[in-house]
């Protein structure tokens, strides 16, 4: 009776416009604020490196961050197979995730404001610090995991959104870190203060993101679709249909392969490859890795959004294009330990930009055309194991990436 009340439903009433394109703009901010968190730690670059300067810290937050992720990610993959996929769970994970990323990100200030500037130093803070960012990295594989999942069901304007929106998040935190830090003196007080308001502010979109998370299913167009996608599922029995994991990631193996790929060369070599002690600017100085940040973090985002002009139609021929990305490895090894004129601030610019370019529009592409290559009962699976083969790339990455200081 349930199955043919909302058959009926969707077929009687008129398809529901994205008026003014909340429903897009929505899953953007979402996106941003999936990696802001992420991005807020990585870009405050020169505060940890006078907190911790023997720590490798950027290696180390990496691996902490992206290990954390990937475990919540397996897990979700594990429960696929649950009925807790319905808006009222996505609901709740996206308000738990972001609940904890405000948590981590109010850590470090916290430390500061608590123990005062005598502390900052000490192995204490270091671990707590490292703690919060495992924290950000669980919330980060429960939040990305959700909104993948959902927005692979949708139509693809949605996952590129979404996409579009983690790269936005870079370049806010990377214009956010710039202002705060050129505001104040240049002296541990200064960089203190810069740092605390930065965490702060960050910590504030955050929550307008859970707002956000909070308002996306009382949209019209999206209860419509998800009303659709009930249709479809109530239209099939349980019984002669049920579509396994390990048939659904046979299906998508190659793009699989090319998202995991994208991540294992980008992660080995940023953010790890600019904070080498080899590899200084005597004119940027501090600024330089800051700067070098926001080069990767703009051209991501252009990667990202060029999704929404140009699509490839030949997955295949998408995944190639990831894995001929390893030449980046020579072209970086040569800017770290070739000749004078390779090591210059520009070529590493230029460098950077190819990597960041690259790397957004590959991931967004792979990631708006895989669940569209399966059905629609199979889409948010999908959708699910390529964010866990993202993950596994950034891990792998992140324990590459350590490579660079031998």
């Amino acid at each position: 009776m349930e199955a043919m009340k909302i058959a009926e439903v969707v077929q009687t009433s008129e398809p529901v416009k994205d008026t003014y394109k909340i429903a897009y703009i929505l899953h953007f901010f979402l996106g941003a604020g999936n990696l802001l968190p992420w991005n807020t730690f990585i870009t405050a670059i020169d505060y940890f490196a006078y907190l911790y300067p023997t720590k490798h810290v950027e290696r180390v937050f990496s691996v902490a961050y992206m290990t954390s992720s990937l475990i919540v990610l397996l897990l979700m993959i594990k429960g696929q197979g649950s009925t807790m996929r319905s808006k009222v769970s996505f609901r709740l994970k996206m308000n738990f995730g972001f609940s904890m990323f405000v948590l981590s990100l109010m850590v470090t200030p916290t430390i500061d404001w608590a123990k005062g500037s005598s502390s900052w130093k000490s192995d204490g803070s270091f671990l707590a610090t490292v703690a919060s960012v495992v924290v950000c990295g669980l919330a980060d594989g429960l939040i990305g995991g959700s909104l993948i999942g959902s927005a692979g069901k949708l139509p693809k304007e949605y996952m590129q959104a979404v996409f579009a929106g983690t790269a936005s998040s870079g370049v806010l935190v990377s214009v956010l870190r710039v202002i705060t830090k050129a505001s104040l003196p240049e002296n541990p007080r200064g960089l203190q203060t810069s740092a605390h308001f930065y965490f702060i502010v960050s910590a504030i979109i955050v929550v307008v993101c859970t707002i956000c998370s909070n308002l996306l299913f009382r949209l019209p167009v999206m209860q419509q679709h998800c009303n659709k996608q009930l249709s479809q599922q109530h239209n099939h029995d349980p019984t002669t249909y049920r579509p396994k994991l390990s048939d659904i990631a046979k299906k998508i193996l190659h793009p699989a392969i090319g998202i995991l790929s994208i991540y294992v060369v980008t992660l080995s070599i940023f953010p790890g490859f600019i904070s080498d002690d080899n590899h200084k600017s005597e004119l940027l100085k501090d600024w330089y890795p800051i700067l070098v940040i926001m080069v990767y973090n703009f051209s991501d985002l252009a990667g990202k959004t060029l999704t929404a002009l140009l699509i490839p139609s030949n997955i295949t021929r998408v995944t190639w294009a990831c894995l001929a990305r390893v030449v980046f490895y020579p072209a970086f090894r040569a800017n770290l330990h070739g000749p004078r004129w390779l090591k210059s601030e520009v070529f590493t610019v230029l460098l950077t930009f190819l990597l960041g370019i690259s790397n957004g529009y590959l991931t967004s592409t792979l990631m708006i055309l895989t669940p569209k290559s399966v059905s629609s009962l199979e889409a948010e699976t999908a959708a699910v194991v390529m964010a866990m083969a993202l993950g596994v790339g950034l891990v792998v990455g992140s324990i590459l990436g350590w490579l660079w200081i031998i």
